[in-house]
């Protein structure tokens, strides 16, 4: 839910006559994630973005759940995703309920050319573990790196391109618009001062490049789990320029300034993304807790009302064992956890922490694909025992 922005040209008024150098009409094109509800923004194109020259059959890309078995401690090997050259198939479901899918990717190369991709189901917040490059849309260009969340609002129509072959992403879909916590939030829309980030560390698409070409482009289109092959006559990159509060956006997990406090703070202070039903928060390095009797360690906690999924990114984890970079670990809704054995009496002292990681509460339990169960740790269940 990024502020109001615009790029290129515009005219004065909204849907009013906007002319071409040549006399013609540009085509107006309203963007909206909740119909007229909500936010949107108005995009002005050279042709009109509705030519469809020719269709495929659909081909299911649902996930499907490799088990029933929900209730328990479960820890995955992100790194073990083998590397694909295609961007879209290296896209892996690993975990995922009806508000939201989790997926690891390890595409070596991107989208470009005439191919494109339009996720019509969810909005997407791509996490940048490893590699670089830039994500290329109608509303311009975004240049990424290690670090980067990219949040991408359903229906945009988007290439990426890598720098190298060597990219690891850690992808979250949302059935819900994602926005920032309404508690960082003035009731006019602005980010207040204890929120841990602020309007200037949202970096916004620039670079906007108009193409005037017609041909056939292949739009790639999810659609209640289905992946629909779409041509179009014209390029979809054909805006002059745009204006409104719906667009993708950069955010760098290392512009998250951690809340911190003389005991141990709950998880909801690392919140970064909303969602229905489930939230995005980023761990970042930190001043432990400074009360002279502080435990920085976490304390054990219940999980009843929602299953907690972290994605463990760089640094030293003191409350776990055997942490991997890119290893997932699910701790389920109905069972506690909590620090492995011995962490705790470890931790005290500790003055700070370098750990670096992505976490994500859902409301509803998760369910396991055969992806998962492929790169699984079936020992970790058992890891609180030894």
């Amino acid at each position: 839910m990024p502020h109001y922005y615009s790029l290129g040209n515009i005219p004065h008024k909204r849907h009013t006559q906007f002319r071409k150098p040549d006399g013609g009409l540009y085509s107006e094109q309203l963007f909206s994630t909740e119909g007229f509800s909500s936010n949107y923004s108005l995009l002005y194109h050279v042709h009109p973005p509705t030519k469809i020259i020719k269709t495929l059959e659909p081909v299911d890309v649902s996930p499907k759940a490799s088990t029933d078995n929900i209730l328990k401690h479960r820890s995955f090997q992100g790194f073990k995703v083998q590397p694909e050259a295609d961007f879209l198939k290296s896209k892996k479901t690993v975990l995922f309920n009806n508000d939201v899918h989790l997926s690891l990717a390890a595409p070596q190369k991107g989208l470009t050319g005439n191919v494109f991709y339009k996720n019509a189901d969810s909005d997407e917040v791509i996490f940048v573990h490893e590699g670089s490059g830039v994500l290329k849309t109608q509303y311009g260009q975004l240049r990424f790196a290690y670090g980067d969340y990219l949040v991408i609002p359903r229906g945009t129509i988007y290439q990426i391109e890598f720098d190298t072959e060597a990219n690891r992403l850690f992808i979250v879909d949302s059935f819900s618009p994602v926005t920032y916590p309404k508690r960082y939030l003035s009731k006019y829309g602005q980010l207040l001062e204890h929120a841990p980030y602020c309007e200037r560390d949202i970096r916004k698409p620039g670079d906007l490049q108009t193409f005037d070409e017609q041909g056939e482009f292949l739009i790639n289109i999810r659609k209640k789990g289905l992946m629909y092959p779409i041509w179009y006559g014209t390029h979809p990159f054909d805006v002059v320029g745009w204006d409104g509060y719906e667009y993708p956006y950069a955010l760098s997990i290392h512009d998250f300034e951690p809340i911190t406090g003389r005991v141990h703070q709950p998880p909801p202070v690392h919140q970064t993304f909303d969602a229905h039903n489930f939230v995005i928060c980023s761990f970042v390095p930190r001043k432990y807790d400074y009360h002279p009797l502080a435990i920085p360690a976490p304390y054990n906690h219940s999980n009843i009302d929602s299953d907690e999924v972290l994605y463990y990114v760089d640094g030293e984890f003191m409350s776990r064992k055997h942490v991997e970079r890119g290893m997932i670990t699910l701790h389920p809704g109905g069972i506690p956890h909590g620090p492995h054995p011995g962490a705790v009496e470890k931790s005290i002292g500790k003055t700070e922490t370098p750990e670096l990681a992505v976490m994500v509460d859902t409301f509803h339990p998760l369910m396991m694909t055969d992806a998962a169960k492929g790169i699984e740790d079936e020992h970790y269940v058992m890891s609180w025992a030894e």
